[in-house]
């Protein structure tokens, strides 16, 4: 109990260190870049220090299994360097079970990264982008459309409406040139509305300069009218319309499956934030695959020559699983395989091989 105990305490301080590395290290590149596209809009050392401050903790989320290798790699070398893997083994403990605690700890930092770390991560991204649209009044960074406009779906009282819009103010709650196309519950198309501008309201959009055509008669031009504004009933809120333009990891995730159900009563293609909270409840294990590959690799006795070797092997099976996750993603968030492969199989491959390696090494 004492020996695992002072191992977990080593691991979980190498983290640490590691961890700590990488913040100033993207701390530094991230000051620079903001430096360099705000400067012209009298953005500082200080206030780019605050914009890196908020935007690190998600990129910081993203390499936490490149941190976690990394530092399993350093703590088997250190232990190989002081012969502490040589006194353990002499004392009768094998590796498999000398790894148990830095396992356990690598699923614990998993589970915390995913339960404090994420929803941390999400709330100063967003902070972020408000902070870096304040600074960056004027510039051309607005919400993000196709060439075609705007495009959003809102769904209830059995009906589906479809809006496009050709411009929209910067998080979406103000639409110019705006279309909605209205389809009963059998996907016909019941009645089409034309405004000037919609306002999103609490509940509705507010409409001005309105024409309605009815598209469930024979003439449609012939029942249309003209109305100096009305409102259209909607479910939608600023904060839907943001995160359905911006990344799955901007939502916490507690809040992750309650975001999903609405998105798909909407109408929304909810696939990607699916596949994103499948990864996250993988990251735990994927963690703990990483730490199982580096003690496949460098826990051994320095003496046996080839550390450099084994290092760079450890680190390039490390990326290319991360890689191999990267890409299930997309496969996962493009239908190409289910969203339960796309978000499991890298890390169970991983920690299968790792496991299969360790025990070639130690029973082999």
């Amino acid at each position: 109990m004492t020996l695992s105990l002072y191992v977990a305490r080593r691991f979980a301080w190498m983290f640490l260190r590691v961890a700590g590395i990488f913040f100033g290290i993207l701390m530094l590149i991230d000051m620079l870049d903001q430096l360099r596209r705000l400067s012209k809009h009298g953005v500082g050392l200080l206030q780019a220090a605050e914009l890196s401050a908020l935007n690190v903790p998600d990129s910081l989320y993203n390499i936490l299994p490149l941190i976690m290798i990394l530092s399993a790699i350093a703590m088997f070398l250190g232990f190989s360097r002081s012969s502490e893997l040589v006194v353990v083994r002499a004392a009768g403990r094998s590796g498999l079970r000398f790894l148990l605690a830095p396992v356990i700890v690598s699923l614990l930092i998993g589970s915390l990264a995913v339960a404090v770390l994420n929803p941390l991560a999400a709330a100063t991204s967003k902070a972020y982008e408000t902070r870096y649209a304040g600074y960056a009044q004027g510039a051309e960074r607005v919400l993000s459309v196709s060439e075609s406009g705007l495009w959003l779906r809102q769904g209830g009282d059995g009906l589906q409406t479809v809006v496009h819009a050709v411009r929209a103010n910067g998080d979406g709650t103000v639409l110019f040139g705006v279309t909605f196309l209205s389809f009963d519950e059998n996907g016909l198309p019941r009645e089409r509305v034309e405004a000037e501008t919609a306002r999103l309201v609490p509940g509705a959009w507010d409409l001005e300069t309105v024409k309605i055509w009815p598209l469930d008669q024979q003439n449609p031009e012939v029942g249309a009218r003209t109305l100096e504004r009305t409102s259209i009933a909607s479910d939608l809120t600023a904060a839907a319309i943001r995160d359905s333009f911006g990344r799955p990891s901007a939502i916490p995730v507690w809040e992750l499956p309650r975001y999903i159900q609405s998105l798909e009563r909407a109408g929304f293609a909810a696939r990607s934030h699916q596949v994103w909270f499948q990864m996250q409840l993988a990251l735990p294990l994927l963690m703990s695959a990483m730490v199982l590959i580096a003690a496949g690799f460098t826990m051994r006795h320095i003496r046996f020559g080839r550390t450099g070797l084994n290092v760079l092997i450890a680190l390039l099976c490390g990326f290319g699983i991360f890689f191999l996750r990267n890409f299930g993603q997309v496969l996962g968030e493009t239908g190409q395989v289910p969203v339960m492969v796309a978000a499991w199989a890298p890390p169970l491959a991983a920690t299968l091989f790792a496991l299969g390696l360790l025990l070639h090494l130690e029973d082999g």
